[in-house]
C-alpha cells in the first residue's frame, strides 16, 4: 500500500471501499450552514470514531507564513470562551475515549473514538471549539516554542527526513507542496496571535469543514445531532474552489546527496511527479496497480529482482500518494547491501523500471496486484477509525463518496497496457528526485552517477 502522511490514510488506501455492511448504507448530507456531514454505520461494537475535517492544510498557507496550519492545529487544544483549556481532553479521558488531530497539506482533521453514548458530548465540545477559540500571547508562544522543538526532533535531528524535506522542496518548484507540512524553521519563529486568529477566521468555518462519524450508529440519528450542534455555528467566511500555482512539467532531473555521520544504512530513493486520482482518475488507479507491482512486499518486482535475484538491496519498495488536491508523488527505494555502491544499484533499479515500462507488467504479477489491492480495501472495514479517515481525506481533496466506493472495481478493470503506459509516460527522469542519503565517509564518493540510465 502507498505510504500513508501524518496517520492519514492516503494513497490506495484512502479511496478502498471498506463495506461495513453495504457501501449503499453511506449516508451523505448537508447542514443549512454548508458543513458536509458522512455516515458510515458499522454494528460490530458499540462505539463510533467522529471526526471533523477542514478543506485546509500547508499548501493553503500565505506566503511567509509556512506551519500556520499545523500551529493552529496545535492552538485548538488551548480552550474556548466556555470551555478552558484541557477540559475537552479531561473530558474524552474520562469517559474512556481517544482523541487527536493531524495536519496535512491539503487538510486538517480532529477526531475522538469515544462509546457511542457519548457522541453529542464531543459533537459539543468540537462544534464549540470551531467557534470560539480563544487565544492570547500567554497561550501562543509557549506553544510556538513546541512547535519548534518538534520540528528539531523530528526533521533537523533526523537526516532521513533532512533529505526529504530537500526532495520535497526540490519537487516542487512553484506549487506549495514544495514546503515542509510543520514549516520553515524562521517562518515559525514569526507567526503569532494575529496569524493565527486570522487563519482561523478565515478556514475554521462549518461550510469549509466535513462531519465524518463512523459507527454504530443511524444514519437519521446523527444528522438529529448535528443539527443540534453544529448546525447552531453561523458561517462566518465564504469559500471559493481552492486555486493553487500549478507545478510546470519538470524539465531536468534533479539529484540530491545528504552525507551525515549518523546515517547507519545508506539509502537510494526516488519520487516523480505524477497526477493524483482527482485529476487523472484512470491513471491514478494504474499508478496504484503499478505501485502494488514494483512495491508489494516480498512479492513485488522490485524486491524480487534488486534482493533475490540480484543480491544488490537489503530491501526495496514503491509508493504512491493517489490522495491529495494537485500533482503529487510516485516513488520508489533501496538500500544496498554493505558491498554495493550506489552507482550500481540505481543502475539496477533503472533497468527494473525501464523493463516494466517497456514490456508491461505480467500477466499474473497484475492479477496478483490487483487482488491485493481489492482485498486490502476489505480488510480496511476491520478498523472503524481507517472507515472515517478514508472518507474524510477523499472529501477533503475533492473527490466523492462515489469515487471511495468505485474505487476497487476501478482497479479490477485496469489493464496491462494500462500499467505500461503510466510506467512509460510518467517514471522518467525528467519528472524525477533522485536522492541518496549516505553515511559521511561516503560523501567523497557520492555524485557518483549511475553508469546506465534508461
Amino acid at each position: 500500500m502507498p505510504a500513508l502522511l501524518l496517520a492519514a490514510a492516503t494513497g490506495a488506501a484512502a479511496l478502498a471501499a471498506p463495506r461495513p455492511a453495504d457501501a449503499a448504507d453511506v449516508a451523505q448530507y448537508t447542514l443549512d450552514n454548508g458543513m458536509q456531514v458522512v455516515v458510515v454505520p458499522d454494528h460490530r461494537a458499540p462505539v463510533v470514531t467522529h471526526m471533523v475535517w477542514y478543506r485546509v492544510g500547508s499548501a493553503d498557507e500565505q506566503p511567509g507564513k509556512s506551519g500556520i496550519a499545523h500551529f493552529l492545529e496545535h492552538l485548538m487544544f488551548k480552550g474556548t470562551a466556555s470551555h478552558p483549556a484541557g477540559e475537552f481532553s479531561q473530558v474524552v479521558s474520562k469517559i474512556g475515549g481517544q482523541e487527536n488531530a493531524f495536519t496535512s497539506n491539503d487538510y486538517t482533521a480532529y477526531f475522538q473514538r469515544v462509546a457511542k453514548e457519548h457522541l453529542k458530548t464531543v459533537m459539543g465540545f468540537e462544534a464549540d471549539r470551531m467557534t470560539g477559540l480563544v487565544l492570547t500571547d500567554e497561550v501562543v508562544l509557549p506553544e510556538r516554542d513546541v512547535v519548534l522543538e518538534e520540528r528539531r526532533m523530528r526533521t533537523d535531528n533526523d537526516p532521513g527526513s533532512q533529505l526529504s524535506e530537500a526532495a520535497q522542496a526540490a519537487m516542487y518548484t512553484n506549487h506549495p507542496y514544495g514546503h515542509p507540512i510543520i514549516g520553515w524553521e524562521d517562518e515559525i519563529r514569526q507567526l503569532n496571535r494575529e496569524d493565527a486568529l486570522a487563519f482561523y477566521k478565515r478556514f475554521y468555518t462549518p461550510n469549509n469543514a466535513i462531519l465524518v462519524v463512523a459507527g454504530d450508529v443511524e444514519p437519521e440519528a446523527v444528522r438529529a445531532l448535528a443539527q443540534e450542534t453544529y448546525g447552531k455555528v453561523a458561517r462566518r467566511a465564504e469559500t471559493a474552489e481552492r486555486e493553487r500555482p500549478k507545478e510546470p512539467i519538470p524539465r531536468a532531473e534533479r539529484r540530491l546527496v545528504l552525507a551525515d555521520a549518523r546515517v547507519g544504512q545508506p539509502s537510494l530513493s526516488r519520487a516523480y511527479l505524477v497526477p493524483a486520482y482527482r485529476n487523472e482518475k484512470k491513471d491514478s488507479v494504474a499508478l496504484d496497480v503499478l505501485a502494488q507491482i514494483l512495491g508489494g512486499g516480498s512479492t513485488g518486482r522490485l524486491y524480487r529482482e534488486l534482493v533475490v535475484a540480484q543480491g544488490l538491496a537489503a530491501g526495496a519498495g514503491a509508493w504512491y500518494q493517489s490522495t491529495a488536491l494537485d500533482d503529487t508523488r510516485f516513488g520508489v527505494s533501496a538500500s544496498p547491501r554493505p558491498d554495493v555502491d550506489m552507482a550500481r544499484l540505481e543502475a539496477a533499479l533503472d533497468a527494473v523500471i525501464a523493463k516494466l515500462a517497456a514490456d508491461g507488467p505480467e500477466a499474473g504479477e497484475l492479477e496478483r496486484a490487483k487482488t491485493r489491492l481489492v482485498a486490502e480495501a476489505i480488510y480496511a472495514q476491520d478498523n472503524q477509525a481507517t472507515l472515517a479517515r478514508i472518507y474524510g481525506a477523499a472529501l477533503a481533496t475533492g473527490t466523492t463518496v462515489e469515487d471511495v466506493k468505485n474505487w476497487p472495481d476501478e482497479v479490477k478493470q485496469v489493464t496491462a497496457d494500462e500499467v505500461k503506459e503510466v510506467a512509460r509516460r510518467y517514471l522518467v527522469p525528467a519528472r524525477a528526485v533522485t536522492s541518496q542519503l549516505l553515511p559521511a565517509r561516503d560523501a567523497s564518493a557520492a555524485p557518483a552517477a549511475p553508469e546506465k540510465r534508461s
